[in-house]
């Protein structure tokens, strides 16, 4: 199973194929019946061309950028003081989830908005990604990297001085120091 979506820049085309034994064809064939409806023409020959030896340079380009960005993120942070077994290592995508929470962050969801507010960058709570009221996601976040290298270098220069800013630093001692038990903001 796997999808045109990242590997071939094809995001929101929700296409992608299925390679099973020919014993299972029947089944597949009815499961794909009840679950899906055809896709469009247009995807189907875009599907084919990026799978054509033209499509291999572009996505050749994709992939060096795709390294290029990742190596700006982690450089990043590491400027912030993460550690590298405080986040997993994006292997083919260009997301990367980061534990902050030995950092003192405890609350993803509202450092993430902060940082949006203040800053202009957008970084996905990890609240988003974990069991409800599990404590995990509160400390954890995901950074998404597949624009263009100076974006990347751009939002992390914003984010790491943020991070060491006034405001960034509220974020990371817990509700006290952001102004008490119910988490707001001073100032």
């Amino acid at each position: 199973i796997n999808g045109f979506s990242k590997a071939y820049s094809m995001t929101g085309w929700r296409l992608g194929w299925l390679i099973a034994p020919d014993h299972l064809d029947s089944c597949v064939d009815a499961l794909n019946q009840n679950m899906n409806v055809s896709a469009p023409t247009v995807s189907q020959r875009a599907a084919v061309a990026a799978l054509g030896e033209e499509a291999a340079s572009e996505l050749a380009q994709h992939v060096k950028r795709y390294e290029d960005n990742r190596a700006v993120v982690v450089s990043g942070l590491q400027r912030m003081g993460v550690q590298t077994h405080e986040y997993a290592p994006p292997q083919g995508a260009f997301y990367l989830y980061a534990d902050l929470g030995r950092l003192g962050v405890a609350d993803s969801l509202g450092m993430c908005d902060a940082l949006l507010q203040d800053a202009g960058v957008a970084v996905t709570p990890g609240v988003d990604f974990e069991e409800e009221g599990s404590g995990v996601g509160e400390r954890r976040v995901r950074l998404s990297f597949p624009g263009t290298t100076e974006h990347v270098a751009e939002a992390m220069r914003r984010l790491v001085e943020w991070w060491e800013s006034e405001a960034g630093l509220r974020w990371r001692g817990g509700a006290e120091a952001r102004g008490g038990a119910n988490g707001a903001a001073n100032g």
